[in-house]
């Protein structure tokens, strides 16, 4: 499923970490500076954080401060943390160490702010600290202590934008805040109202995020981040949210957490199981190369278990429980609770290769695969007399026919599939409209062929190979004959 700590209108994402010392005397004194100081070198760390190089983020922080004030550095390790446990959040090993290093990177955050009071860096990144902390406790389930720092951090912010109107990271967070105020759940509504937190305004805010991102000096890539979850949560703009990732994807190569992102989108929004498995399939590869480093056999594992997710869903049964017998076998260390999570899969899976209907037509279809059309004929046909309208099967049995070369056989069962569209997977669907539509072409019926490749087209949810197929029979039909 796909995770996200950003449930409420108090998530607000700035950078956060610990703090490394006391304030230098020479920060303590003089005209209070605008701006990031060091904002190059602070970005060059959460660049590394982001495509999860942690391995370096500690050599890289020795580098940024100086310039950047000693407590940002402290700040950016606990960025690294908190990306950490986001990668892998049921994993409970890292939370005592990164709440030791919030509540430091706080109490330093709020000594330096008293320490330069008219300084917005100091306030922007108190802003921050508490931005992290909200984040952690919203994963972990402890909304009301989550409400309150996000009250903490609209505070921390404001004074930092009153102070200095130019840094545009703040906005960021104040827009985040104003957009999850507008659109919060009745009950994060009335836990605002206890606590004093004025009302949002949805246009305003994602405004002010855009702002930060297009004008920000290290917020952009987490701009994309959360943005992402508001054009999924809110915006119903699934296609937006993929974009945004495979940017992210690109420019952080070595995170295998924005390629899962898109394959769950692809799966829980988009409803494209055959673009979801294929995408799977492409983390799985990429992490068999070694691509992510440490996180190399996370992200093999988590690619596993979604290949085998995808393949049952696909109908391809046998396939999965080959998959997850290996992994159950494997007893993989990470992500946390793999192997709990493949043995449920594989119970499942198991479960339905138990229905005699289902294992038949799935023999059928594997028979067929190999050539074997008398092995394929019997057990398809001996599964349909237990359960004669099964959509799936049905389509296989077209295909054994088509095979056979009997199209006058086969065009009655496909078109009883169009017919009933609102009960076959889509993915078989679009299958039997192109199939439908190729025995009418050859049958000297291009106006039903077309009808039925622009059926293809339109599936919410089919394979987009077959919907693409469906797109290039309608161009050359189109062209070849006028309207």
């Amino acid at each position: 499923m796909i995770r996200s700590t950003r449930t409420a209108f108090f998530v607000i994402a700035c950078a956060s970490a610990a703090w490394q010392g006391p304030v230098p005397a020479a920060a303590q004194t003089g005209p209070a500076p605008g701006g990031l100081i060091g904002a190059g070198q602070v970005a060059q760390v959460y660049d590394t954080i982001l495509d999860a190089r942690f391995q370096e983020v500690q050599a890289l922080v020795a580098k940024a401060c100086p310039p950047a004030p000693v407590q940002v550095c402290g700040l950016l390790e606990t960025v690294a943390l908190w990306w950490q446990i986001q990668i892998d959040p049921f994993n409970t090993s890292r939370d005592a160490r990164f709440q030791s290093k919030v509540e430091t990177s706080i109490a330093a955050m709020e000594a330096w702010t008293k320490a330069e009071p008219r300084r917005a860096e100091a306030w922007f990144y108190l802003g921050g600290a508490y931005g992290a902390r909200s984040q952690f406790r919203v994963l972990r389930r402890q909304i009301l202590s989550a409400a309150r720092d996000g009250k903490r951090i609209k505070a921390s912010l404001e004074r930092s934008l009153a102070l200095d109107p130019d840094l545009k990271d703040a906005y960021f967070g104040i827009g985040l805040y104003h957009y999850y105020a507008d659109v919060a759940p009745t009950a994060a509504k009335l836990l605002r109202f206890l606590l004093l937190l004025p009302g949002g305004d949805k246009v305003a805010g994602l405004k002010e995020m855009l702002q930060a991102r297009d004008g920000g000096q290290l917020l952009r890539s987490e701009a994309d981040y959360q943005l992402h979850v508001i054009y999924l949560w809110y915006e119903q703009q699934p296609l937006r949210a993929i974009e945004l990732i495979t940017g992210l994807e690109k420019r952080y190569p070595h995170n295998p957490h924005f390629p899962q992102v898109i394959a769950e989108i692809q799966d829980v929004y988009l409803h494209d199981v055959t673009a979801s498995l294929r995408s799977w399939q492409a983390l799985l590869v990429t992490a068999r190369e070694g691509r992510f480093a440490a996180l190399s056999g996370m992200a093999e594992t988590r690619a596993r278990l979604g290949i085998a997710a995808g393949l049952d869903r696909l109908y391809e049964t046998d396939l999965a429980v080959n998959e997850l017998r290996a992994l159950v076998e494997a007893k993989p260390a990470a992500p946390f609770g793999a192997t709990a999570e493949a043995q449920r899969q594989l119970d499942r899976a198991l479960a339905r290769l138990r229905d005699p209907a289902y294992r038949l037509s799935l023999e059928g279809w594997r028979a067929l695969e190999r050539g074997a059309m008398a092995d394929a004929a019997r057990s398809l046909a001996q599964s349909l007399t237990m359960r004669p309208d099964d959509p799936v099967t049905r389509y296989r049995h077209a295909r054994l026919l088509q095979l056979q070369n009997d199209d006058t056989a086969a065009l009655p069962v496909l078109e009883s599939l169009v017919r009933a569209r609102t009960t076959v997977p889509p993915t078989f669907y679009a299958a039997a409209c192109v199939d439908a539509a190729r025995i009418h072409e050859r049958q000297g019926a291009p106006a039903r062929a077309l009808e039925l490749y622009r059926n293809a087209r339109t599936v919410f949810g089919a394979d987009q190979r077959t919907k693409d197929e469906a797109q290039r029979a309608i161009t050359r039909l189109t062209t070849a004959t006028p309207r």
